[in-house]
């Protein structure tokens, strides 16, 4: 079973209706147990990383996320849920989990002109291959909506980037842990892909 982690910030249904088009078993929860039971877990989410991290306190599930990183299990964070996996966000100072190491920084429009939060469609570049981007067109495009991104201390924790008033990371890999700024539920074809690729990734983590 697929555990989606639910902590009251948003972007569920898409999930678990991309989830079902693939034919995998998964559910939505905010349960310790079924979390830590599960085969696999998706940690998505959109909103404030100060309100989010609240919430996973008080219902534990920052406790549980650390606990499934630590034993191996395939995590897929996205959005808010990869931000969160940092040491702290530059939104309200927000401490997070810590997963990887970095802070989370806000974008900078003034001296381009362009638009926050970043919305629509972008590309990626990847730094080196990975199991979920398997079969994956180098030239596909994802949906992006955030104000905030990653900024991690080890570079070699980075594995996509994405140029938008700045080149920043857009997607991380560490371990078993990968996790995306864009939305893969909402980026068509090439997105349920890596989904369908979560799906069967046994957390392995490798380079070409």
């Amino acid at each position: 079973m697929i555990a989606i982690i639910d902590y009251n910030a948003g972007n569920l249904t898409s999930v678990k209706r991309a989830m079902d088009y693939l034919g995998k078993d998964s559910e939505i929860t905010d349960d310790y147990s079924r979390i830590i039971d599960a085969d696999r877990v998706i940690f998505p989410g959109v909103g404030a990383a100060g309100t989010a991290m609240a919430d996973l306190k008080k219902r534990r599930l920052s406790q549980a996320i650390v606990e499934a990183f630590n034993n191996k299990k395939p995590i897929l964070g996205i959005c808010l849920g990869t931000q969160i996996i940092m040491e702290m966000s530059e939104e309200n100072d927000t401490k997070c989990l810590g997963i990887i190491r970095g802070r989370v920084a806000r974008f900078s429009p003034e001296s381009t002109g362009l638009k926050v939060p970043h919305m629509g469609w972008n590309s990626v570049r990847l730094k080196r291959r990975h199991p979920l981007f398997e079969g994956v067109d180098r030239d596909s495009e994802f949906y992006f909506v955030h104000s905030y991104y990653p900024v991690p201390a080890e570079p070699d924790k980075v594995l996509g980037e994405t140029d938008y008033i700045t080149r920043f990371a857009s997607v991380l890999a560490a371990g078993n842990l990968a996790a995306m700024q864009f939305h893969p539920e909402k980026s068509g074809t090439p997105g349920l892909k890596i989904l369908a690729n979560f799906c069967e990734w046994d957390g392995s983590d490798y380079a070409e």
